[in-house]
């Protein structure tokens, strides 16, 4: 397998410090991209991704009000242009409607659609550039199996996630005719930062595991690769698709 499939590339990832996002930079990078990993503050960002010098680091929290700006003002200071954006920061909670406070639904919004829908406002215009000069660029959003089926107390969840294949879809058709891609990913049962307090507990895991015909959970690599299948050039005619990264997990109803 070659490794120089995103050479010269300059790519934003999000939620970089820890499961699909950290897989995911580590992974652009050994394939030839320079990478901007953002998380939060207080997270493990500025440690990450210490001694691989193709990783830049940056905390900022996706939701503030200059966030946009400060991460791609970031990466084009640090590497020049912007060939892919990596919109992969995302929470969960388990709260039924019923009790679901405000704050609750609005904090999953937020993270999971709003940030996003404004990261890619603020990058598409160095997109476009990039695309000009060099033929393609990319959009590569993180959706989620859930974006097409649901759990009891996944409301906000699971209507953020059909909020990014909807939000993916539209950029898909608006930024086609400049050559610039968007797809997002679907990933199933993950072991992440996200997850990993369920995935922990080996009853749980040994049932998710179970579920999916490959009959295992699926590690951040695996998703980090979808995400690279999606980012290199062998994609240049895919747009506007959900890969569904899930190891069988959705085949039985």
């Amino acid at each position: 397998m070659s490794h120089d499939r995103l050479a010269g590339k300059i790519a934003i990832v999000t939620g970089a410090a820890s499961g699909i996002g950290a897989a995911s930079a580590r992974l652009f990078a050994e394939e030839g991209a320079r990478v901007l990993a953002v998380d939060r503050p207080g997270s493990a960002i500025d440690t990450a991704h210490e001694g691989v010098a193709a990783i830049a680091p940056l905390a900022v929290d996706v939701t503030g009000k200059d966030a946009p700006a400060d991460i791609v003002a970031a990466a084009v200071r640090q590497f020049g242009a912007i060939d892919i954006v990596f919109n992969n920061a995302g929470v969960s909670g388990r709260t039924f409607v019923e009790e679901m406070a405000d704050e609750e639904w609005d904090r999953v919004m937020g993270v999971n659609v709003r940030a996003m829908f404004r990261i890619c406002r603020e990058a598409i215009p160095h997109l476009r550039a990039r695309a000009a000069e060099k033929g393609r660029a990319r959009i590569i959003n993180t959706a989620s199996v859930m974006a097409e089926d649901t759990d009891y107390g996944l409301a906000a969840y699971c209507a953020s996630k059909a909020g990014v294949a909807g939000l993916t879809r539209t950029l898909a058709l608006e930024l086609g005719k400049f050559r610039i891609t968007a797809n997002y990913i679907l990933p199933g049962a993950v072991y992440s930062g996200m997850t990993k307090g369920n995935f922990d507990k080996p009853e749980i895991a040994e049932i998710w595991a179970k579920k999916a015909a490959l009959r295992r959970l699926g590690q951040p690599i695996d998703l980090a690769r979808g995400a690279l299948l999606l980012a290199c050039d062998d994609a240049d005619f895919i747009t506007g698709h959900g890969l569904v990264v899930d190891g069988g997990l959705t085949l039985r109803t």
